[in-house]
C-alpha cells in the first residue's frame, strides 16, 4: 500500500555507443544512441540515434577490428553531424525529459566505455553543470548479482561459467544475440530486451 501512494517517476536513459576503437584517449566515437524509459512501465519518453562525423585523420586512425564489428564506412562517417549539433540535440532532449541527478540514470552494457566515449560530446564539465545523472549502471552487474543468489539456490549456474557479455546474458534467457554489424540503436533496443528480462519493470 505503502509502495502505491508513494510513485516517484524515474526515468533511465539507455545508451550505445560505436566508436572507431578501444581506447576514449586515442580513439572517437562514431555513432550515439538512446532511449529515455520510465523504469516503472517501460514506456519509452523519447529515443535519439545520430551518426558523427569525424575527419579523414580520425577515420585512418581507425582499429580495424573495431571497424570489422560495426561495419561503417568512411562515406556513412563523413555525413554524420557536426559534434557540437549533436550536444545540443542531446541536451534539448534530456532537459525536455528532466534527465538529471536523483531523477534519471544511464544503463549501459558497459558503462565505462560509453562514459568515456558520451563524454567527447558532452564534456564531463558540461554534464555536472546541467545535473545530469552521474549513477552509469551496468546490466553486467545486475545479471552478476542475481546470477549469484540463483546460483546459491541451485537454480542455475554461476555468472562465471556462462559469461556476463550481453550476447551470453540474452542466451542464458532464452533472447537472440545482437544483430550484426554492431550499431549503436540495435544495442540499445538488444539491452532495453535483456534489461527486461533480467531485471523487469515494475
Amino acid at each position: 500500500m505503502f509502495l502505491n501512494c508513494y510513485v516517484r517517476t524515474m526515468h533511465a536513459v539507455f545508451l550505445d555507443t560505436e566508436t572507431s576503437g578501444l581506447n576514449a584517449m586515442t580513439h572517437c566515437i562514431f555513432e550515439l544512441a538512446y532511449k529515455i524509459v520510465d523504469v516503472r512501465t517501460g514506456e519509452v519518453k523519447s529515443e535519439y540515434q545520430s551518426l558523427i562525423a569525424q575527419p579523414r585523420e580520425v577515420w585512418e586512425q581507425s582499429d580495424k577490428e573495431s571497424l570489422r564489428i560495426t561495419g561503417f564506412s568512411w562515406e556513412e562517417v563523413s555525413s554524420g553531424k557536426k559534434k557540437e549539433v549533436v550536444a545540443a540535440e542531446v541536451k534539448a532532449d534530456f532537459q525536455r525529459h528532466n534527465i538529471v541527478k536523483k531523477k534519471a540514470v544511464f544503463i549501459c552494457q558497459n558503462p565505462t566505455f560509453d562514459r568515456a566515449f558520451f563524454s567527447q560530446v558532452v564534456s564531463p564539465e558540461m554534464q555536472e553543470q546541467l545535473q545530469w545523472p552521474y549513477h552509469w549502471l551496468d546490466l553486467a552487474s545486475m545479471y552478476w548479482a542475481l546470477s549469484v543468489r540463483e546460483a546459491q539456490q541451485g537454480k542455475g549456474p554461476t555468472p562465471w561459467e556462462g559469461g556476463i557479455s550481453k550476447d551470453n546474458i540474452a542466451k542464458r534467457y532464452g533472447l537472440e544475440h545482437e544483430p550484426k554489424p554492431h550499431r549503436a540503436m540495435n544495442g540499445v533496443v538488444h539491452l532495453m530486451k535483456c534489461y527486461e528480462t533480467v531485471v523487469g519493470f515494475f
